[in-house]
């Protein structure tokens, strides 16, 4: 090799350091002015219950609390849907059973829209039939309305940050309250176009698994089942783990506890 090809290696291999460089400082700034810098932007809410009290007592709830903001609410389906095009918000919590257009068909409306909102599902387990609807509707979780108060603004958190956007506690509720239902399971459906592996994590998320309780199951790491759910929601076109729970449920790769 040549003085000039090393010459010009060098400077290469000098230019890539100094990228990397800028780039770390340039990660570490950001990770700083996160830490010091704004406040994060509050969550934007939508109530939409047809009894006023429960509006009244979350929107109370909600006063002390500067990461989530009330910014409308809704007495029926029909005005959910117009609130979220108008208003914008990042979470719509929605009771089911409202007068005229009902929770069910007010979910489908505004997680088909051109809206990013996500809508999680205020319910009650003892008298409402119609929790599996929203959730193959598009909801993104649930909500029992006498849950605990943190409980609550954790999973309103949890489905904003439109990440992990259901606690694995709450996924196996769900697939307990499928199992105690009186209605036959429905017949299972093969779940085409994912490998045998992917077949393996859907089944684990079906279980209510979180991606760490994968990984230890499967003896991979923790970014492989990341990976692996990810592929996941691509492939069977999942808004989030309720919708590859639904699927997994339907495919007949849970058994729930009887």
């Amino acid at each position: 090799m040549t003085d000039e090809a090393e010459a010009g290696e060098a400077e290469a291999g000098e230019a890539e350091a100094g990228e990397a460089e800028a780039g770390e400082a340039e990660a570490g700034e950001a990770r700083t002015g996160e830490a010091i810098g704004v406040e994060p932007k509050a969550v934007r809410l939508v109530l939409a219950d047809d009894q006023p009290l429960v509006r009244a007592g979350l929107r109370v709830l909600m006063a002390d609390t500067p990461d989530l903001d009330v910014v409308a609410e809704a007495a029926t389906g029909a005005q959910a849907v117009q609130l979220v095009r108008d208003v914008r918000p990042d979470v719509v919590l929605m009771d089911i059973r409202m007068p005229g257009m009902d929770g069910i068909e007010a979910t489908r409306m505004i997680t088909t829209g051109p809206g990013t909102a996500r809508v999680l599902v205020l319910t009650t387990f003892d008298d409402d039939d119609h929790v599996y609807a929203a959730l193959r509707a598009g909801a993104s979780g649930f909500l029992v309305k006498d849950m605990a108060l943190e409980d609550i603004l954790a999973a309103i958190r949890v489905v904003a940050a439109g990440d992990a956007l259901i606690a694995p506690s709450v996924t196996r509720r769900l697939i307990e309250e499928f199992a105690a239902r009186p209605e036959p399971a429905p017949q299972p459906r093969p779940v085409e176009g994912i490998t045998g592996r992917e077949c393996e994590v859907l089944t684990l998320v079906g279980r209510g698994m979180s991606n760490s309780e994968i990984a230890g199951h499967l003896g991979i790491s923790v970014a492989t089942a990341k990976a692996h759910v990810a592929r996941l929601f691509t492939k069977l076109d999942a808004r989030d783990r309720v919708q590859l729970v639904i699927t997994a449920y339907e495919a007949g790769l849970v058994a729930p506890p009887r």
